[in-house]
């Protein structure tokens, strides 16, 4: 199939830019069906905003993530972990974690 460039109006800031062949050949290659909506200054704005440059604890800009006080069950110091813990013989693991242990009968 033969392209050509086509001029389209970023729906982001309102300038036009030039949506060319390359750039078309390579969106069918990738299997992308829709034309693009943000020139490349938006889009790498818009990249920037949502990724806020990392992934870990951003959360796309929402407060920050919520951290725990544990005490490290190898060397003792104090420290911060991004999940719930749960002490399971003296030993600080993820509650995930904790679900997958089978609990002590106590009713013994």
């Amino acid at each position: 199939m033969s392209y050509t460039d086509k001029q389209i109006t970023c729906s982001d800031c309102g300038t036009a830019f030039t949506f060319s062949a390359a750039e078309q050949e390579q969106f069918a290659s990738r299997g992308y069906t829709n034309e693009p909506k943000r020139c490349a200054t938006c889009r790498a704005a818009r990249k920037q905003n949502t990724s806020g440059g990392s992934s870990y604890g951003s959360r796309d800009g929402s407060a920050p993530r919520q951290m725990y006080p544990v005490k490290c069950a190898t060397c003792g110091k104090d420290t911060q972990v991004p999940f719930e813990p749960v002490v399971i013989d003296r030993s600080i693991v993820p509650i995930v974690i904790a679900k997958q242990i089978p609990q002590k009968d106590t009713n013994l």
